[in-house]
C-alpha cells in the first residue's frame, strides 16, 4: 500500500534505534519510516542487480520483500552478486538471499518464489506487491515484467548492465513511460551478448542496483524526483552519468494480456533454427579431439573463435586464434583459408555456440568444418582439469 493507514503501523524500541538516521531526516521522519515498513517490494532476480538492491531495501526497513529466482549460486556469481557467499555455492539463490536479508534486518518479511516468472504466474506473483524491481538479464523477462506491471498498475524500477555500462529508470509510474516506450521491439536474438559472453565489471551492478533501491525508497516516501521519464546512463570507465528523456508513445500498442515472450522476442524461432543448424553440422567430442591430437595427425587445423582475452585465460594446445567477430566481418575468412592450406577444419569456442556460428558463416564461403561439442569448457571438465574454467 503506497498510501497505508499509518496509525496501524508501529515501530518497536529496537526499530527506533535501528532507523535513527532515517528518523532524524525531515524528508523521512517517523511517518516515512512507517511507510517503508508498510511497503511491499517484489524483486525479480537475485543476481548482480538484485544483490545490492535487496541488501539496501532490507537495511532501509522495507516491511515485505518478495524474491523471484530459480537459479543456484555459482562460483562465477561471487565477483558481483554480493548477497551470496562461498558457503552457498550450489544452493538456491533465494534461500541465500533470505538468510542474508534476515541477518541484516530480522523485521523484514521475506516471501520466496523459487520459480521462473512466466505468463502463467506473473500476475499472481506481482499482484500483492506495491512496487516491482526488475533485476533480470534477458529481454523476454523484461517485457513480461513490464506488461504485468502495466496490467496491474505497478511501478517498475528498471536497471540493466553490460561490461562497463549500465542504465536505470522508473517505468509505469504516474502516467510515465513503460519499457515498450524505450524498446518498442526486442532486438534480434543473439545481437546483445549476455554478461556470460561479454563480461561485466563486478562493481557496476552494485552502482545500478543501489540506484534502483534509491528510486524504490523515494517512490515509497513520495520524496524527491524519480527517474520516471528519464533514462540514466552510466559509464564506469569514464565515470560519467548522462540522461535521455523518455516519453510515452501515443501510438504504442495497448497491452491487454500477457503473451508468449519467448516467441515475441524470437527466442523460440532462433532455438529451432539453431537446432536445425546443429543437426546439419558435423561435430566431435572433446575425447575424440584428444585422441586426434594424441595421434600426431597433421591433416587438420584447430581454430579457436573466442576473443583474445579469453584465449589468454585458457587454450587447447595447438589451437589457432581467429575470433568470431573477424569471421563475421569477413577479414577472418581469409585468415581461416590461409591457416587451413588444404587441411580440414575443426573449430571450438567456450561452449560450442560461437564456433557453430562461425562454421555456419564459413560454410557460406565454401569452407566445411567440424565443431567441438562443449568447447574448451568441456575440455577442462572432461580432458584436462588443469585448464581453468571461466
Amino acid at each position: 500500500m503506497l498510501n497505508p493507514n499509518l496509525d496501524e503501523i508501529q515501530l518497536n524500541k529496537e526499530e527506533y534505534e535501528r532507523y535513527s538516521r532515517h528518523l532524524i531526516l525531515p524528508e523521512v521522519g517517523l511517518e516515512g519510516q512507517k511507510r517503508l515498513k508498510a511497503a511491499s517490494v517484489l524483486c525479480i532476480g537475485t543476481g548482480g542487480l538484485g544483490s545490492p538492491l535487496l541488501l539496501y531495501l532490507a537495511a532501509a526497513g522495507i516491511g515485505r520483500i518478495g524474491i523471484v529466482d530459480f537459479d543456484v549460486v555459482d562460483v562465477s556469481n561471487l565477483q558481483r552478486q554480493v548477497i551470496h557467499g562461498t558457503s552457498w555455492v550450489g544452493k538456491p539463490k533465494i534461500y541465500s538471499a533470505k538468510d542474508r536479508i534476515l541477518e541484516i534486518n530480522p523485521y523484514c518479511q521475506v516471501d520466496l518464489y523459487e520459480t521462473r516468472l512466466s505468463s502463467e504466474n506473473a500476475l499472481e506473483i506481482v499482484g500483492p506487491y506495491d512496487i516491482v524491481v526488475d533485476g533480470t538479464d534477458n529481454f523476454p523477462t523484461r517485457y513480461l515484467v513490464n506488461d504485468a506491471c502495466v496490467l496491474l498498475n505497478k511501478p517498475n524500477v528498471y536497471g540493466s548492465i553490460y561490461r562497463f555500462e549500465g542504465q536505470a529508470t522508473v517505468f509505469n509510474y504516474q502516467e510515465g513511460p513503460n519499457y515498450r516506450d524505450l524498446y518498442p521491439e526486442p532486438p534480434p536474438p543473439g545481437l546483445v551478448p549476455s554478461c556470460a559472453e561479454g563480461g561485466v565489471l563486478g562493481i557496476l551492478p552494485g552502482i545500478i542496483g543501489v540506484i534502483q533501491a534509491t528510486e524504490t525508497v523515494k517512490i515509497i516516501l513520495g520524496a524527491g524526483t524519480t527517474l520516471s521519464g528519464r533514462l540514466l546512463l552510466f559509464n564506469a570507465l569514464e565515470m560519467k552519468f548522462r540522461e535521455l528523456k523518455l516519453r510515452p508513445n501515443p501510438i504504442r500498442p495497448v497491452i491487454e494480456k500477457l503473451v508468449d515472450y519467448e516467441e515475441f522476442c524470437g527466442i523460440r524461432q532462433a532455438k529451432m533454427e539453431e537446432a536445425k543448424q546443429q543437426a546439419e553440422l558435423a561435430e566431435m567430442t572433446v575425447q575424440e579431439l584428444k585422441q586426434l591430437l594424441d595421434s600426431g595427425a597433421d591433416d587438420f587445423v584447430l581454430i579457436d573463435v573466442r576473443n583474445p582475452n579469453e584465449y589468454e585465460i585458457a587454450k587447447i594446445p595447438g589451437s589457432v586464434l581467429i575470433p568470431l567477430p573477424d569471421i563475421e566481418n569477413g577479414s577472418g575468412v581469409e585468415k581461416v583459408k590461409e591457416a587451413l592450406n588444404g587441411h580440414r577444419l575443426i573449430a571450438h569456442c567456450k561452449m560450442g555456440g560461437r564456433s557453430a556460428k562461425a562454421l555456419g558463416i564459413l560454410k557460406q564461403h565454401g569452407i566445411e568444418g567440424t565443431n567441438v561439442k562443449g568447447g574448451i569448457t568441456a575440455w577442462s571438465r572432461e580432458v584436462d582439469p588443469s585448464i581453468p574454467e571461466y
